[in-house]
């Protein structure tokens, strides 16, 4: 099959790759590729039914050049050069089995490289796999496939057990696969889902879930008017349409995986386990133990597809479960999932300015042409819009998130200005009709500036913010929703900090030639959180500083919200059971929540100040986040926290903060870092915070103590903090990708003394976060519910 960028050739070309599996940027003819033992790719599709638990197998057509006659794989086929893995595979499965299915019938499981010569070594295949699993309820009726004669002589199914049997035997009627090796886990993917003890899985499940402690937020609604209160209603609605747009960004599948569990959730007991473990997580991967799936896609929901192949008598049709990979994906649901770093490379060199800027920008999605033209294909429409692809040498395209979520969007966008006619306040009101315009037109900066401006009682943050979800790149940004209520006097007491930016951006430890002369003060709300949705998975934000868009943070700088009765929650049942583990018993008194929460609000601050736009060595302009990618989030938090940490050090040295906060912030901060850390070393706060705890601990600024707790060393731990900020501000201000990578990965790695801190609170079981309860917004949705 050629690719869709090139002319149908004589013989097939496939692209040629290294042996590690990248591309070289050749292509060249099958035969010459078989021939000269090139390393190329392919995929092998596995359709298993469930209640059978058989694998459907292929006989290969006699005219084969390789093991003709012989059963194999479901369906299986080369990559064309210029072709795509998941396209591929679909396409491969209809054109052989005649079976029509949508890309979450496909879980990917693992890649295999078959490495092998036959036909007296004149067919050399060098082959880099995507192994692709289909699930299905029961076996699809033999009679219902249309077999590609020229490829496929007939099809069978035979149960797991007795084809691993006659593999491990090496049955001369079958296609041989090493399933003691890598094939292996196929057979063995399939058995540990299945196998599935019920009593066990639900302890594992009770015991995640024990991490979180239930809280209910209340918040003190006094001194918000009627007109407020009326537009509240509103905005609970529209953020609720956040959490579904949020949900879609994680992953294709993920909206119907949480309809089914919620529909379940009262069929059992480990049913109702896996539906409250998905409410905290938001997806089937645990925050907490590095993005490990605690969910399969035998847990997923059922789709139906009587049109994925020839219909017959008195069979309903094709059932499948709506399929997500062990592995969370690292581009989310923001990039094709069988799309590699190279290839959005090259196709974003190959742009103009305007369009690499909305390539890497926050409020796109990348996808792919061949995917919108297979789609149309299957579905027999007729193709329109495609007057762009005339030409086209890359399958990659970016659509606005206007576009890709515009149903979500325009129903949060009516919600938000029917919110801003009713509120009294001038502010909320420009805020509000300025975002719903920026969610229909993806234009967000007059949205942005409207949010820093913000000065009412009633106080909202919602839109597309973070780009934690997107580690593949870090350009993504996911959508969320805070909702709260200002508290005026502690918002009033916090002035000092975001008036003393510039101050603190000229005295920081790295060379004057990276230090910005602009830094404008960052206004800083404190509130009590009412509600929030999207993107506020597993731990719970404490603060959060935007925007993000560097376009506005060098003209404007950030605002900063803190929310004080997350933080309160946390302090109490997190962090003080901590220290009272971990800290030795002199220290403990110097933990306090008022060193914690000026900490947290310093961390905020630091992220407006430090390289944001940099001038590379070569003198080209360009940000930090550009050419940190994905490594630009861990570094960034841990910059934030140390330099924080730095900043009140220098502002207690101003007499602009009570000395009483020295020694109290280090021993907080200390106790902090064992709360973080446990969030998990794939998360960017827990990783970040892994650096900073490893790095102050080999200066000597931490000291483990036999009885295995910890106490600061007030002699090392300024130089420490100091000589950590400094290595990390030039980092980012040279945009040096490379010895990012190296610093994250000598220290942001769980070393022995963390390891001891953390059995410790495993042993004792304190708290790793809290599930905030919102008996507020519950209320104002169980009415309109």
């Amino acid at each position: 099959m050629a690719s869709m960028a090139e002319p149908l050739l004589h013989e097939e070309h496939f692209d040629v790759l290294t042996k590690t599996g990248q591309k070289t940027g050749i292509s060249k003819p099958r035969g010459d590729v078989h021939r000269d033992g090139d390393y190329h790719a392919a995929v092998h599709v596995w359709i298993f039914s469930e209640s059978t638990q058989e694998l459907l197998l292929q006989r290969r057509a006699d005219c084969k050049d390789s093991w003709p006659g012989l059963w194999d794989i479901s369906s299986a086929g080369h990559i064309s050069a210029g072709d795509s893995s998941l396209i591929t595979a679909r396409r491969e499965l209809h054109e052989e089995l005649g079976v029509i299915l949508p890309k979450d019938a496909f879980e990917f499981l693992f890649v295999f490289l078959q490495e092998c010569a036959i036909n007296d070594g004149k067919f050399i295949n060098n082959e880099f796999n995507d192994v692709y699993l289909v699930t299905t309820l029961a076996p699809i009726p033999l009679e219902a496939f249309t077999l590609q004669e020229s490829e496929v002589s007939a099809v069978k199914y035979i149960s797991c057990e007795e084809y691993k049997r006659l593999l491990a035997k090496e049955d001369p009627e079958y296609v041989p696969y090493d399933v003691n090796g890598k094939y292996g886990q196929l057979f063995d993917i399939i058995a540990e889902r299945y196998k599935e003890n019920m009593e066990e899985r639900s302890l594992t499940l009770q015991k995640q879930l024990r991490r979180y402690v239930p809280i209910s937020l209340e918040a003190e609604m006094t001194g918000v008017t009627d007109a407020d209160k009326k537009a509240l209603v509103l905005l609970v609605q529209a953020a609720t349409i956040i959490e579904d747009i949020f949900n879609l960004q994680v992953w294709y599948s993920n909206p119907i995986l949480k309809d089914w569990l919620k529909e379940h959730a009262e069929t059992s007991h480990l049913d109702k386990l896996k539906w409250m473990n998905y409410l905290i997580n938001k997806s089937p991967w645990s925050c907490l133990d590095e993005n490990k799936a605690f969910l399969t896609t035998a847990d997923s929901a059922v789709k139906l597809l009587p049109e994925a192949t020839k219909s017959i008598t008195g069979w309903k049709g094709l059932e499948y479960r709506a399929a997500f990979p062990l592995m969370k994906p690292p581009g989310a649901n923001f990039y094709p999932p069988d799309m590699d770093k190279m290839e959005f490379e090259l196709w974003k060199g190959s742009l103009a300015k305007d369009k690499e800027e909305d390539a890497t920008g926050f409020f796109s999605v990348i996808r792919r042409h061949s995917e919108f033209m297979l789609d149309a294909s299957l579905s027999n429409n007729t193709v329109e819009g495609t007057d762009d692809l005339v030409g086209s040498t890359h399958d990659l395209y970016s659509i606005p998130f206007s576009q890709e979520y515009k149903p979500f969007l325009k129903k949060a966008a009516e919600l938000l200005h029917k919110a801003g006619d009713l509120t009294d306040s001038p502010s909320l009101k420009r805020l509000l009709h300025s975002k719903a315009d920026a969610f229909l037109s993806n234009e967000y900066i007059d949205s942005d500036i409207a949010w820093m401006e913000l000065d009412s009682k009633l106080d909202v943050t919602i839109g597309p913010y973070e780009t934690y979800e997107d580690t593949l790149f870090g350009y993504k940004a996911t959508f969320e929703a805070f909702i709260g209520v200002r508290d005026d006097h502690a918002t009033a007491q916090l002035k000092l900090f975001g008036d003393n930016l510039q101050f603190l951006e000229q005295n920081l430890p790295m060379d004057d030639v990276y230090k910005s002369k602009e830094v404008i003060a960052a206004p800083i709300r404190v509130i009590q959180l009412v509600y929030n949705a999207g993107d506020v998975k597993g731990p719970q934000t404490v603060a959060f500083n935007l925007p993000n868009d560097e376009r506005i943070v060098k003209d404007r700088g950030t605002s900063m919200v803190m929310l004080k009765n997350i933080s309160e929650a946390k302090f109490k049942n997190i962090l003080q059971p901590i220290a009272e583990a971990c800290i030795t018993k002199e220290q403990q008194k110097y933990v306090d929540f008022e060193s914690f929460f000026t900490h947290t609000i310093c961390h905020e601050c630091c992220h407006g100040i430090g390289p944001h736009t940099i001038i590379l060595p070569n003198g080209q302009k360009s940000t930090v986040r550009l050419e940190l990618q994905e490594l630009h989030s861990s570094l960034e938090e841990a910059k934030a926290d140390i330099v924080g940490l730095w900043a009140l050090r220098f502002l207690i040295g101003q007499d602009l903060l009570s000395k009483s906060l020295l020694k109290s912030m280090y021993v907080s901060f200390l106790a902090g870092c064992f709360r973080s850390v446990r969030f998990g070393l794939e998360e960017a706060h827990g990783k970040g915070q892994a650096l900073q705890f490893n790095w102050v601990f080999e200066k000597g600024g931490f000291i483990l103590h036999p009885d295995e707790t910890f106490s600061v060393d007030f002699a090392k731990i300024e130089a420490a903090v100091e000589s950590l900020s400094r290595e990390i501000l030039t980092i980012q201000a040279k945009g040096d990708k490379s010895a990012a990578y190296v610093l994250l990965e000598k220290y942001a790695k769980m070393t022995q003394p963390l390891r001891v801190a953390l059995e410790k609170l495993e042993n004792i079981q304190v708290p790793v976060d809290i599930a905030p309860r919102f008996p507020i917004a519950d209320k104002i949705l169980g009415k309109i519910g």
